[in-house]
């Protein structure tokens, strides 16, 4: 898509510290980091949230996901990771991408990057999960 900054990575246009071109995505170095060693990985055409990946797309591009998870912890001795995906809230970029950030015991990012409220009792908790599992299916 014309004007995606990711869309130019994936077809070369954009210079990008590349760590996987395959079928399925690409993946290349955040260039703001959360750590060092933050990837980004993204499907080939451009889609702009997640339920805009064809079901048939998933294993293949969660695969490559998982895959990179892997490669961060081993490749960079890291103790795990930090896999994340914003879907038009907070998303810096509209085209899909999940953060694959590598972490270590005590690098301080704690907790989530959000506030969080409560409900206010059981009933009302209860209604919203009814309603996403009505709209589910």
């Amino acid at each position: 898509m014309a004007g995606c900054v990711f869309c130019g990575i994936v077809a070369g246009e954009v210079p990008a510290f590349r760590v996987a071109d395959v079928p399925e995505g690409v993946a290349f170095l955040d260039t703001r980091p959360v750590f060092k060693g933050h990837v980004l990985v993204v499907p080939r055409t451009h889609l702009v949230t997640l339920a805009d990946l064809p079901p048939g797309s998933l294993g293949d591009y969660f695969g490559l996901v998982q895959r990179l998870a892997v490669a961060v912890e081993s490749g960079l001795g890291a103790g795990g990771t930090f896999v994340a995906m914003n879907n038009k809230v907070s998303q810096s970029v509209p085209h899909l991408h999940t953060h694959v950030v590598p972490r270590t015991k005590g690098d301080g990012l704690r907790g989530f990057f959000w506030p969080r409220t409560r409900y206010a009792d059981d009933a009302e908790a209860r209604s919203y999960a009814d309603r996403i599992a009505a709209a589910l299916g």
